[in-house]
């Protein structure tokens, strides 16, 4: 129980922490790429879920090291041990304790965390760049919007610009300059157009000729842009049942298979099948680094280099929480980096268990 809450206590300001950290990062959503505060703020709680899974392996582990070191300072460990409560029994009650925290990892990287990024990056989809009136500075090029370059010479406090230039890249052929000595920007149903005065557009085209014509009032459509921001889902945020699927399809020879959240794609087969790992495979650590925290219950705080002891235990509990990451780099569609990645909690798992029991017959 005590486990629990400290465990609740400190992933919660963990996660707060990181997650205001990130949330001032992504501000760029707004003040770069012309998104609304509103879509700001859904796209960066929906965050939130994915922070709380990268640090739960460490909250958990420095939940056990800080209760057990703390039941040591105050001698109530000394009680367990003297009411007949074997060292044995305590690790084991812990590594059982421990499998509540391994499928609550797992539920959240294989559910929860796949479905509340793509679910941000909706937000993303669907935004029509509310904020885009305020990205225009004069005296520089603003290119936040997809194939859209816009130069304005002077914008007074009534939104009126003077001296525009509009660069339209229409297709990889046909480009359109267009030039304003004044405009505005104004809303009609919902949709955002800049309205130009006493101007020119070229016409700019590989295949023709350059054409010029020149006008006193036209409206620009600036809702067939689009954010530079990316909009399509990232390998991490695609269901992990999509992910699987794509991977069968792929070791069944076929190259590229269109699905409802990404391009099944042969080159992306390492980076599926480490993110499945990621997924699928990871939370078993967390029984390990149960067992390295629960090493501290071997030495009592009267022997001799206690502090030195518990360093060593926080190091290597650490330790595997680095190896852990690091080693999914060499999972992928190699069959022997694959056992390799696989067997190494496993068998880390078994020689510190073994260390474990050696210690505690050697000290009786």
């Amino acid at each position: 129980r005590e486990i629990l809450f400290f465990f609740f206590i400190s992933s919660l300001a963990l996660t707060l922490i990181i997650w205001v950290i990130q949330a001032v990062n992504y501000l760029d959503i707004v003040s770069e790429d012309g998104h609304s505060f509103k879509v700001y703020f859904s796209y960066t709680l929906m965050t939130i879920p994915r922070v709380f899974n990268k640090i739960l392996p460490f909250a958990f582990f420095f939940s056990i090291f800080y209760i057990i070191s703390n039941y040591e300072d105050k001698n109530q460990l000394l009680i367990y041990w003297t009411h007949g409560i074997k060292k044995k029994e305590f690790l084991n009650a812990i590594i059982k304790f421990s499998f509540l925290f391994l499928i609550l990892h797992f539920i959240l990287s294989v559910f929860l965390v796949p479905f509340s990024q793509n679910k941000a990056r909706s937000f993303i989809r669907a935004s029509n760049l509310d904020f885009f009136p305020s990205l225009i500075k004069p005296k520089r090029f603003i290119d936040t919007v997809e194939n859209l370059t816009i130069y304005v010479e002077s914008k007074n406090s009534a939104g009126l610009i003077k001296n525009i230039i509009l660069k339209d890249k229409i297709d990889s052929n046909n480009s359109q300059i267009i030039l304003a000595k004044t405009g505005e920007i104004y809303l009609q149903d919902g949709k955002k157009y800049l309205l130009l005065y006493n101007g020119r557009i070229i016409n700019i085209s590989k295949l023709k000729d350059t054409s010029v014509f020149k006008f006193k009032e036209t409206r620009f459509d600036l809702n067939k842009y689009n954010t530079k921001t990316t909009t399509y889902p990232k390998i991490q945020e695609v269901e992990t049942s999509q992910l699987i699927y794509c991977t069968q399809l792929l070791k069944k020879g076929l190259t590229y298979t269109k699905l409802d959240q990404m391009n099944c794609e042969k080159n992306f087969l390492d980076n599926i099948i480490q993110e499945l790992f990621k997924r699928m495979y990871l939370p078993i650590y967390i029984p390990l680094i149960a067992l390295m925290a629960s090493f501290l219950i071997l030495k009592s705080k009267s022997s001799f280099n206690y502090s030195a002891f518990k360093i060593y235990v926080f190091t290597a509990g650490v330790f595997f929480l680095v190896i852990s990451e690091i080693s999914l780099k060499f999972a992928g569609n190699n069959m022997l980096h694959n056992i390799y990645f696989l067997s190494t909690p496993i068998i880390s798992f078994l020689i510190m268990h073994k260390i474990f029991n050696h210690k505690l017959n050697t000290d009786r």
